[in-house]
């Protein structure tokens, strides 16, 4: 029978994401995130039908955790509409996700985990359709200058430089990361309207 304490629940989520990003998918076991979490052996097992249903919370509680605050987002939504600002928002998002780095880590490693398991390659595909789609529509509500595909190149773009800076960090200094978010901005993103 799965237990269905919510706080504990999350604590356990959140240590397999630690154990995800520190010993990889193969070192992602019930044993590990007990003691990852602090709990007595045998908690985690009380918590997740199977190690598929561990990975699976894992990813969706990592773009939980990615998404920003409502102040944040009001913040966003009432800043200007060109692309200095869209230069800002990005260096912003890029900032967020690299300092959360045991959650993108952990995301990469089951990705690399979804290759093997048709389960949970349905479910992260799902997932990063969603929030492409969110991004997209978001910015199309916004008035920020772009169209669908600038956003979904700026997704791809950005991605991978994050996981540069969490993987390599020192290929790129703060400022290049910087220089770098900025000119992917300005390739892509067609120029302000007159």
């Amino acid at each position: 029978m799965v237990r269905r304490n919510d706080q504990r629940r999350a604590a356990l989520v959140d240590a397999a994401i630690e154990v995800l990003a520190a010993e990889g998918a193969r070192g992602l076991t019930f044993r590990a995130v007990d003691t990852a979490a602090a709990v007595p052996a045998g908690t985690a097992s009380n918590y997740f039908a199977n190690r598929d249903d561990l990975l699976t919370q894992a990813g969706a509680r990592v773009y939980e955790r990615l998404r920003p605050d409502e102040a944040t987002i009001t913040r966003q939504r009432t800043a200007g509409r060109d692309r200095d600002t869209y230069v800002v928002l990005m260096r912003e998002l890029v900032d967020r996700v690299a300092s959360f780095r045991t959650g993108y880590l952990a995301l990469l490693e089951l990705r690399l985990e979804a290759t093997r398991r048709p389960g949970l390659r349905a479910v992260l595909t799902e997932r990063v359709r969603a929030d492409v789609a969110a991004n997209v529509s978001y910015h199309e509500t916004s008035g920020l200058p772009g169209d669908a595909t600038a956003v979904k190149l700026l997704h791809l773009a950005l991605n991978w430089l994050i996981v540069e800076q969490l993987t390599l960090p020192d290929v790129f200094s703060q400022e290049e990361r910087d220089e770098l978010v900025a000119a992917a901005v300005e390739r892509i993103v067609a120029p302000d309207s007159p």
